[in-house]
Protein backbone atom coordinates (compact mmCIF):
# COMPACT_ATOMS: atom_id res chain seq x y z
CA UNK A 1 0.00 0.00 0.00
CA UNK A 2 0.93 3.42 -0.70
CA UNK A 3 1.93 5.42 2.35
CA UNK A 4 0.52 9.67 1.82
CA UNK A 5 1.91 11.95 4.41
CA UNK A 6 -0.86 15.13 4.24
CA UNK A 7 0.56 18.25 5.84
CA UNK A 8 -1.97 20.80 5.59
CA UNK A 9 -4.24 23.04 8.59
CA UNK A 10 -7.46 23.03 6.58
CA UNK A 11 -9.57 20.50 8.60
CA UNK A 12 -11.63 20.54 5.43
CA UNK A 13 -9.68 20.18 2.83
CA UNK A 14 -7.26 17.26 4.78
CA UNK A 15 -11.14 15.44 5.08
CA UNK A 16 -11.26 15.93 1.52
CA UNK A 17 -7.77 14.53 1.15
CA UNK A 18 -8.27 11.62 3.35
CA UNK A 19 -11.43 10.04 2.04
CA UNK A 20 -10.51 10.61 -1.83
CA UNK A 21 -6.96 8.92 -0.93
CA UNK A 22 -8.27 6.42 1.19
CA UNK A 23 -10.94 5.27 -1.48
CA UNK A 24 -8.72 4.77 -3.58
CA UNK A 25 -6.50 2.20 -1.01
CA UNK A 26 -4.00 4.84 -0.29
CA UNK A 27 -2.68 5.17 3.33
CA UNK A 28 -3.30 8.21 4.73
CA UNK A 29 -1.62 9.96 7.68
CA UNK A 30 -2.33 13.78 8.13
CA UNK A 31 -0.55 16.94 9.56
CA UNK A 32 -1.37 20.22 11.07
CA UNK A 33 1.57 21.82 11.35
CA UNK A 34 5.50 21.11 10.32
CA UNK A 35 6.82 19.99 13.35
CA UNK A 36 4.03 16.96 13.40
CA UNK A 37 4.70 16.64 9.95
CA UNK A 38 8.42 16.18 10.41
CA UNK A 39 8.00 13.42 13.03
CA UNK A 40 5.45 11.85 11.74
CA UNK A 41 7.73 11.54 8.00
CA UNK A 42 10.83 9.91 10.55
CA UNK A 43 7.66 7.43 12.14
CA UNK A 44 5.68 6.45 9.25
CA UNK A 45 8.20 6.21 6.40
CA UNK A 46 5.42 7.93 3.84
CA UNK A 47 5.63 7.30 -0.26
CA UNK A 48 4.66 10.58 -0.92
CA UNK A 49 4.37 13.58 0.89
CA UNK A 50 1.37 16.83 0.16
CA UNK A 51 2.89 19.64 1.44
CA UNK A 52 0.54 23.49 1.99
CA UNK A 53 3.78 26.17 2.39
CA UNK A 54 1.18 27.86 4.63
CA UNK A 55 1.66 26.34 7.90
CA UNK A 56 0.88 27.53 11.78
CA UNK A 57 4.95 27.17 13.02
CA UNK A 58 7.32 26.80 9.94
CA UNK A 59 7.27 27.64 6.49
CA UNK A 60 6.48 25.00 3.97
CA UNK A 61 9.86 25.61 2.38
CA UNK A 62 11.81 24.77 5.48
CA UNK A 63 9.88 21.40 5.74
CA UNK A 64 10.65 20.32 2.54
CA UNK A 65 14.62 20.92 2.90
CA UNK A 66 14.25 18.98 6.44
CA UNK A 67 12.98 16.20 4.74
CA UNK A 68 15.43 16.40 1.68
CA UNK A 69 17.90 15.77 4.31
CA UNK A 70 17.03 12.14 4.49
CA UNK A 71 14.36 10.98 2.14
CA UNK A 72 13.94 10.82 -1.49
CA UNK A 73 10.19 10.60 -1.36
CA UNK A 74 8.20 12.27 -3.97
CA UNK A 75 6.70 16.03 -2.49
CA UNK A 76 4.10 17.70 -3.99
CA UNK A 77 3.17 21.02 -2.68
CA UNK A 78 -0.50 22.67 -2.74
CA UNK A 79 -0.47 26.06 -2.17
CA UNK A 80 -2.51 29.08 -2.68
CA UNK A 81 0.53 31.11 -3.40
CA UNK A 82 0.66 32.07 -7.27
CA UNK A 83 3.87 33.97 -7.54
CA UNK A 84 6.68 32.25 -9.42
CA UNK A 85 9.48 32.97 -7.28
CA UNK A 86 7.61 31.02 -4.70
CA UNK A 87 7.38 28.21 -6.96
CA UNK A 88 11.04 28.44 -8.11
CA UNK A 89 12.17 28.34 -4.38
CA UNK A 90 9.61 25.26 -3.17
CA UNK A 91 10.72 23.49 -6.03
CA UNK A 92 14.32 23.85 -6.00
CA UNK A 93 14.36 23.03 -2.38
CA UNK A 94 13.40 19.92 -3.95
CA UNK A 95 9.85 19.99 -3.89
CA UNK A 96 8.53 17.58 -6.96
CA UNK A 97 5.42 18.97 -8.03
CA UNK A 98 3.38 22.50 -7.59
CA UNK A 99 0.01 22.24 -7.38
CA UNK A 100 -1.97 25.57 -7.14
CA UNK A 101 -5.08 25.98 -5.69
CA UNK A 102 -8.04 25.59 -5.76
CA UNK A 103 -7.34 22.24 -7.52
CA UNK A 104 -9.32 20.08 -8.78
CA UNK A 105 -9.17 16.63 -7.42
CA UNK A 106 -8.72 14.64 -10.32
CA UNK A 107 -5.99 16.50 -11.50
CA UNK A 108 -4.10 16.29 -7.79
CA UNK A 109 -4.65 12.23 -8.03
CA UNK A 110 -3.30 12.49 -11.43
CA UNK A 111 -0.05 13.50 -10.05
CA UNK A 112 0.09 11.39 -7.39
CA UNK A 113 -0.35 8.68 -9.48
CA UNK A 114 2.65 9.91 -11.85
CA UNK A 115 4.79 10.56 -8.95
CA UNK A 116 4.37 7.47 -7.47
CA UNK A 117 5.17 5.72 -11.03
CA UNK A 118 8.25 7.93 -11.24
CA UNK A 119 9.90 6.21 -8.03
CA UNK A 120 8.32 2.57 -8.82
CA UNK A 121 10.56 2.76 -12.06
CA UNK A 122 13.79 1.22 -12.39
CA UNK A 123 16.61 3.47 -12.45
CA UNK A 124 18.66 3.20 -15.84
CA UNK A 125 22.00 1.36 -15.07
CA UNK A 126 24.94 3.20 -16.37
CA UNK A 127 25.02 1.12 -19.20
CA UNK A 128 21.66 1.53 -20.20
CA UNK A 129 21.76 4.86 -22.48
CA UNK A 130 18.93 4.91 -24.96
CA UNK A 131 15.89 7.29 -23.97
CA UNK A 132 13.15 6.68 -26.81
CA UNK A 133 9.85 8.44 -27.60
CA UNK A 134 7.30 7.50 -30.35
CA UNK A 135 9.41 10.46 -32.72
CA UNK A 136 12.84 10.31 -31.53
CA UNK A 137 15.48 8.35 -30.01
CA UNK A 138 18.36 9.77 -27.35
CA UNK A 139 21.97 7.46 -26.83
CA UNK A 140 23.13 9.19 -24.32
CA UNK A 141 26.81 7.77 -24.56
CA UNK A 142 27.19 8.53 -27.95
CA UNK A 143 25.48 11.87 -27.50
CA UNK A 144 23.31 11.29 -30.73
CA UNK A 145 19.35 12.29 -30.81
CA UNK A 146 17.48 10.59 -34.28
CA UNK A 147 14.04 10.99 -35.50
CA UNK A 148 12.25 9.39 -38.07
CA UNK A 149 15.73 7.56 -38.99
CA UNK A 150 17.67 10.57 -39.80
CA UNK A 151 20.65 11.90 -37.28
CA UNK A 152 19.67 15.09 -36.04
CA UNK A 153 22.27 17.85 -35.30
CA UNK A 154 22.62 19.38 -32.16
CA UNK A 155 24.95 22.32 -30.40
CA UNK A 156 26.63 21.76 -27.43
CA UNK A 157 24.22 24.21 -25.79
CA UNK A 158 21.53 22.41 -26.79
CA UNK A 159 22.46 18.69 -26.17
CA UNK A 160 23.55 19.98 -22.46
CA UNK A 161 19.72 20.92 -21.96
CA UNK A 162 17.95 17.52 -23.88
CA UNK A 163 20.46 15.83 -21.15
CA UNK A 164 19.68 16.93 -17.92
CA UNK A 165 15.78 16.91 -19.03
CA UNK A 166 15.73 13.63 -20.23
CA UNK A 167 17.85 11.98 -17.37
CA UNK A 168 14.89 13.29 -15.23
CA UNK A 169 11.93 11.95 -16.81
CA UNK A 170 8.45 13.59 -15.77
CA UNK A 171 10.58 15.79 -12.74
CA UNK A 172 9.96 19.32 -13.33
CA UNK A 173 13.31 21.17 -13.86
CA UNK A 174 13.06 24.95 -12.67
CA UNK A 175 14.80 27.17 -14.79
CA UNK A 176 17.26 28.38 -12.21
CA UNK A 177 18.60 24.69 -12.27
CA UNK A 178 19.33 25.01 -16.18
CA UNK A 179 20.36 27.98 -16.29
CA UNK A 180 23.16 27.08 -13.39
CA UNK A 181 23.73 23.88 -15.42
CA UNK A 182 24.02 24.77 -18.50
CA UNK A 183 25.46 28.82 -18.47
CA UNK A 184 26.41 29.16 -14.47
CA UNK A 185 25.78 31.03 -11.74
CA UNK A 186 26.42 34.14 -13.40
CA UNK A 187 23.88 33.56 -15.89
CA UNK A 188 20.75 33.11 -13.17
CA UNK A 189 18.22 35.37 -14.53
CA UNK A 190 18.79 34.80 -18.22
CA UNK A 191 15.79 33.40 -18.94
CA UNK A 192 15.19 34.45 -22.50
CA UNK A 193 18.52 31.92 -22.85
CA UNK A 194 16.20 29.19 -22.10
CA UNK A 195 13.36 30.25 -24.42
CA UNK A 196 15.35 30.40 -27.35
CA UNK A 197 17.15 27.21 -27.08
CA UNK A 198 13.75 25.38 -25.63
CA UNK A 199 12.18 26.42 -29.17
CA UNK A 200 15.24 25.41 -30.89
CA UNK A 201 15.04 21.92 -29.65
CA UNK A 202 11.04 21.23 -29.94
CA UNK A 203 11.47 22.43 -33.89
CA UNK A 204 14.17 19.82 -34.31
CA UNK A 205 12.72 16.84 -31.85
CA UNK A 206 8.85 17.91 -32.07
CA UNK A 207 6.10 16.83 -34.32
CA UNK A 208 4.62 19.80 -33.67
CA UNK A 209 6.60 22.50 -32.15
CA UNK A 210 3.62 24.54 -31.60
CA UNK A 211 2.29 21.76 -29.22
CA UNK A 212 4.66 19.88 -27.58
CA UNK A 213 4.36 16.70 -26.42
CA UNK A 214 7.80 15.55 -24.79
CA UNK A 215 9.77 19.06 -23.65
CA UNK A 216 6.85 20.54 -21.94
CA UNK A 217 6.77 24.21 -20.37
CA UNK A 218 5.56 24.76 -17.06
CA UNK A 219 5.12 28.59 -17.34
CA UNK A 220 7.12 30.59 -14.23
CA UNK A 221 8.74 27.09 -13.55
CA UNK A 222 10.49 25.39 -15.58
CA UNK A 223 10.46 22.05 -17.91
CA UNK A 224 9.79 18.90 -17.66
CA UNK A 225 10.45 15.99 -20.22
CA UNK A 226 7.65 13.40 -20.55
CA UNK A 227 8.67 10.14 -22.99
CA UNK A 228 5.41 9.48 -23.51
CA UNK A 229 3.38 12.27 -25.36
Amino acid sequence: MTRVLVVEDDPQLVRALVINLQARRYGVDAAADGATALRLAAARRPDVVMLDLGLPDMDGVDVIRALRGWTRAPILVLSARRASDEKVAALDAGADDYITKPFSMDELLARLRAAVRRTEDVPLAPETTLVATDGFTIDLLAKKATRAGRDLRLTPTEWHLLEILVTNPGRLVTQKQLLHEVWGAAQGNKTNYLRVYMAQLRRKLEADPSHPRHLITEPGMGYRFESEG
